[in-house]
């Protein structure tokens, strides 16, 4: 009986699977439907893989993450030309670091995680640490002077994306403007004389003027 010329499939282990397969389709699920629904169970069913072949690769999701931030950071941070004085270095680089995440829908969970950071984005840690320095501050100050300017360009991102996500959800008054409707204007005048203002007030992007007065009061002589 004549043999099939067909190829025989090959046994034993599955094919190897690369970095940049894990980056993509890790990247493909967040993406589409958030951080949450990332497991490496699911990458490895979504690869065609196994975990355990997973973690020739990384060795948890926080790993994972990292990657995924990472990569992002190496595609979408651009080092800005800086400008000669080092005030101005701080908010430069820390305006690319908030254009760059502001940009990602998923990278406001990913955010969260204070210890999480892409090796891509220290040229802009440096940056502004040098910056602070250069305006007279200690290096220890430095350092908790970009703590400070990293907390509320994140903490800006995580609140104006999940606003907008929410809104883009639901149409309906949130709890916020349910409440300024409402306002005593005996107990809180101020607040009562904006309330019809404050959600396209409050929704402005003022991140460069809040970062700049940010800057100054890290610089202020205390």
């Amino acid at each position: 009986m004549p043999q099939s010329s067909a190829p025989r499939k090959a046994l034993g282990r599955p094919p190897r699977i690369s970095r940049e397969e894990v980056i993509g389709t890790a990247r493909r699920i967040v993406t589409e439907e958030g951080v949450d629904r990332l497991t490496m169970r699911r990458l490895a069913t979504e690869i065609g893989s196994t975990p355990m072949a997973l973690y020739h690769h990384v060795r948890n999701k926080e790993a994972l993450l990292v990657l995924l931030l990472d990569d992002y950071a190496a595609r979408a941070l651009r080092r800005p030309e800086l400008p000669a004085h080092p005030r101005e270095r701080v908010v430069v680089a820390a305006a690319a670091i908030h254009e760059a995440l502001a940009a990602c829908p998923w990278i406001v969970e990913v955010l969260t995680a204070d210890d999480l950071m892409s090796t891509s984005a220290l040229w802009f840690v440096e940056q502004i640490v040098d910056g602070l320095v250069g305006c007279g501050l200690s290096l220890e100050q430095a350092v908790y002077g970009y703590r400070a300017i990293w907390y509320y360009t994140a903490g800006e991102i995580v609140v104006r994306t999940t606003a907008s996500r929410r809104r883009a959800d639901d149409d309906r008054a949130t709890y916020r403007e349910q409440v300024f409707g409402n306002l005593d204007p005996d107990e809180l005048p101020r607040l009562a004389q904006v309330a019809d203002r404050w959600a396209p007030l409050t929704a402005e992007d003022t991140y460069l003027d809040g970062l700049r007065a940010l800057v100054a009061g890290l610089l202020t002589p205390r």
